[in-house]
Formats: structure tokens, sequence, C-alpha cells
């Protein structure tokens, strides 16, 4: 069950389109807070708190140094979710060969 908790954490920092956004600039690397906020057109402390949950789902960590906070991209828990669409996809992958095969049958009759 705390699988299942996390990948509803993890699902759930995502599903906001600025949260993942954000997560794209930080895949080109470690960025302080203000420069992530910078083309947003939101406060800095909304953005704030979409990187509150995002490191909450652990999808980023955050070093501080003096005043600057520093926030990194950690990928590993989209591995989760990664694993988690996979056994759905092979799911629709076999229902879509069942399907396929009922139409070749159907055709060849």
């Amino acid at each position: 069950m705390k699988r299942m908790d996390n990948l509803s954490n993890i699902l759930g920092a995502i599903s906001h389109p600025s949260r993942r956004a954000i997560l794209d600039r930080l895949a080109k690397g470690p960025q302080r807070v203000t420069e992530i906020a910078e083309p947003f057109e939101m406060s800095l402390n909304a953005v704030s708190k979409h990187l509150k949950v995002l490191e909450d789902a652990g999808l980023v960590r955050r070093e501080v140094v003096g005043r600057e906070h520093f926030i990194e991209f950690r990928g590993a828990p989209l591995r989760e979710v990664s694993q988690w669409v996979r056994h759905y996809e092979r799911f629709w992958t076999r229902e879509l060969d069942k399907l396929q095969h009922y139409f070749k049958a159907k055709r060849s009759k």
C-alpha cells in the first residue's frame, strides 16, 4: 500500500501543467527558485508551493546555500510511474491484438 501512496503523490505532483513545466526546466540542470519562477505568470509564493509538492513527491531536491535555494530534478520517482503504466500498456497491447485477430478472422470469412 505504501507503494501506491507514493505513486499517488508522484501522479498528483505531475498532474499540474505548471509543475510539469517546472520539471522540464529543471531537467536541463539545477536552478535557483527565482530562476525557475521567471517565465511563469504567477507569484514567487505560488511557484514555491508547486516546488513543495514536487519536493514532497521526491521529484526535486532542494539545497540551501546561504539565502539561495537551489532546486535539482530527481527523475528516479518517475520510474515508478513508468512501471505502473507499462503494466497497463501490456494489457492494452493484448486487448488490441485480440481485436486485430477478430477483424482479420472476420475479413477472411
